[in-house]
């Protein structure tokens, strides 16, 4: 008779549950990486969009206070009074 240790069908059919477990183990750490790894992302994308939509309002107000130079700049009737030493 074989000693239960030595048996290498029995031997096989130890290791393999425990290699799927293992391998599940694996998988599980893996998809929680992940997921870590997407919400990370997401918290960045959003931090973005918002210092995108911040700078989007400061061109306009911008492009308001540049319009609003060009206008008074080229207002007819208003002339700049001629420098002192004229």
């Amino acid at each position: 008779m074989v000693a239960p240790s030595t048996n290498p069908n029995r031997t096989a059919a130890m290791t393999e549950p425990n290699a799927l477990d293992a391998r599940a183990e694996a998988l599980e750490m893996r998809v929680a990486f992940q997921e870590r790894t997407i919400e990370d992302l997401n918290e960045a994308i959003a931090r973005q969009w918002k210092e995108i939509d911040a700078l989007g309002r400061k061109v306009a107000r911008l492009e308001e206070q540049i319009q609003d130079l060009r206008a008074s700049a080229a207002a007819p009737g208003e002339s700049e009074p001629p420098p002192p030493h004229y």
